[in-house]
């Protein structure tokens, strides 16, 4: 990567500055180097309520091909399928999860998602999950990008991790840092801005994510580069910097229903995803912004075929159990699988409003016909897999990642 100012990357943003400040460790732990270490330099972004964003045309045409794609998806889609909705919101929290290192199996993801029997990581991908939806539903319903929104996403994302939980939903009060040690600073890849100046970054972050003067896709990459650049949480600011992404999609109404996996994009090129955020901070907005554009791209386009993909998968299932009839339970279950593809019989009652025994029955019936599988390890709460819609889940993001890494090859 380039100094900051070289001619054959010119700046196209404010670039941060830096100041060295006095540093002790509270605790002192860790190797010499750590516990003699006496100062710091600290990142400080630019404030950018009012920052001008210059798009070259080329990037313009980016930025509005990709919304125009993302429009015209949820269009078509948003309202008639509301399937398509819940697996990219799944998808995107998995792999949103794995850009962080965190992973589990689907099965496990679900089961966390049920409130059963799960690992760590998975409940870590489902509290993710929720984090997201916490976020685009409040920027839906008040149609802007807000401070309440984040703490509750975080309190979401926290609350039930056994090491965290007693800062979920909390802003930072000491200092910070990426990379480098465990214990200091020291080796850091970047120090945010310290903690008493997180309340005025964030309020001007806001300010500059319910503009309306930008284009949409521009504003979600500069919103998600400066939360990532101020880090205002000890942990989690990856995913909840991801979550603002699609919050200002949807209050900019680039999309009403949908969540494309855009992270699944983002997480083929893990690295690259990391340079474009250094770049930003040196300076180089162009970079994250033509990323995100491309990533929407990718997300959109592979969308389409899963909204094709869930169809026929339904189609095929009606004509495996042709007695099932509109209304029946059955029926209504099959319709339910393609939005909740990982079932107990208690989920199926409520949200089918049935008595226990015709949820049940409905679930027995379509394990007969090989539409669920049984989950393994669940004796004592039993969970049902529909492995057609998990395979369309897990394929989307293969999906998106492989165009992702063909497009930077060529």
């Amino acid at each position: 990567m380039t100094a900051p100012g070289d001619d054959a990357t010119p700046l196209d943003w404010e670039p941060h500055r830096y100041e060295t400040r006095p540093w002790r460790q509270r605790i002192i732990r860790g190797p010499a180097a750590d516990r003699k270490l006496r100062e710091v330099t600290v990142s400080l972004p630019p404030f950018i309520r009012d920052l001008e964003l210059p798009l070259d045309r080329t990037l313009g045409a980016m930025t509005a091909a990709s919304a125009g794609d993302l429009s015209h998806l949820d269009l078509v889609h948003g309202r008639t399928l509301s399937a398509l909705n819940h697996l990219q919101l799944r998808t995107e929290a998995v792999d949103s999860s794995k850009i962080e290192n965190v992973d589990a199996s689907l099965a496990d993801y679900g089961r966390a998602l049920l409130g059963v029997g799960a690992n760590a990581s998975a409940v870590s991908m489902a509290s993710a999950t929720r984090a997201l939806a916490t976020m685009i539903t409040d920027a839906d319903s008040h149609r802007a990008v807000r401070r309440e929104a984040i703490i509750t996403a975080h309190r979401e994302l926290f609350r039930r991790h056994p090491d965290e939980a007693h800062r979920a939903g909390q802003l930072r009060t000491t200092q910070n840092w990426v990379g480098g040690s465990d214990y200091s600073p020291i080796g850091a890849l970047h120090v945010p801005p310290p903690p008493e100046t997180v309340d005025a970054y964030l309020d001007d972050l806001f300010a500059f994510a319910n503009r309306e003067d930008i284009p949409a896709v521009a504003q979600a990459a500069i919103v998600h580069a400066q939360f990532e650049s101020i880090h205002p949480f000890i942990d989690g600011n990856g995913r909840i910097g991801r979550t603002l992404i699609h919050a200002v999609l949807r209050r900019r109404r680039s999309t009403r229903h949908l969540t494309v996996p855009i992270a699944s994009a983002l997480v083929a090129h893990r690295e690259t995803y990391f340079d474009a955020l250094n770049d930003y901070r040196d300076g180089r907005a162009r970079t994250i912004i033509a990323m995100m554009a491309t990533a929407v791209r990718i997300a959109t386009a592979e969308s389409w075929t899963t909204a094709k993909n869930v169809q026929e998968v339904r189609e095929r299932w009606g004509a495996t159990v042709p007695e099932a009839r509109p209304g029946q339970p059955l029926f209504r279950l099959l319709d339910l699988l393609t939005e909740e593809p990982i079932i107990n019989a208690d989920l199926v009652a409520s949200r089918l409003r049935l008595p226990e025994a015709d949820a049940q029955d409905a679930v027995d019936r379509a394990t007969a016909a090989k539409i669920l599988t049984r989950a393994r390890r669940s004796r004592k709460a039993p969970v049902w897999l529909a492995q057609d819609v998990l395979h369309e889940v897990e394929d989307l993001s293969a999906r998106i990642q492989a165009s992702a890494r063909r497009l930077r090859k060529d």
